[in-house]
């Protein structure tokens, strides 16, 4: 690790979300692991949704090997101030489509959908019937 310790705060941390710019804060230490993303054994969907949180329970979660833990140290930067990591993250609900209670229309259209078809051709096999030459 390096010798120097840089204390990092939070905002500045979850700054580096994409793919090309990418740090994780693991067990109160930073981590830019932005050379990784390609070699990760996950893919880096998996990294980048650890991102602008402490990763340190979907890390430990997954139980990566003790030579995991010691590729980690390549990757350090620093030291996460633990007082701008926030204590909980706020679970915002994803929007809903309001709940139509009249499906009438919706099953006019799927019964329509079945009918023109069999009245087209219906109406063509009239049509042919009477302008058929004997």
């Amino acid at each position: 690790m390096a010798s120097e310790k840089k204390v990092l705060g939070f905002e500045e941390v979850s700054k580096h979300n994409k793919t090309k710019d990418c740090w994780l804060i693991i067990s109160d230490k930073v981590y830019d692991v932005t050379s990784f993303m390609d070699d990760h054994p996950g893919g880096d969907e998996v990294l980048l949704s650890s991102t602008g949180k402490d990763a340190t329970n979907d890390f430990e979660d997954v139980g990566h090997s003790d030579t995991a833990r010691d590729m980690m140290e390549k990757y350090y930067i620093g030291e996460i101030d633990s007082s701008t990591v926030p204590k909980t993250r706020t679970y915002v609900a994803p929007s809903q489509p309001a709940y139509n209670q009249d499906k009438t229309p919706e099953f006019i259209i799927k019964i329509l959908q079945f009918l023109v078809p069999i009245l087209i051709l219906g109406l063509a096999l009239v049509v042919r019937q009477y302008t058929k030459k004997e």
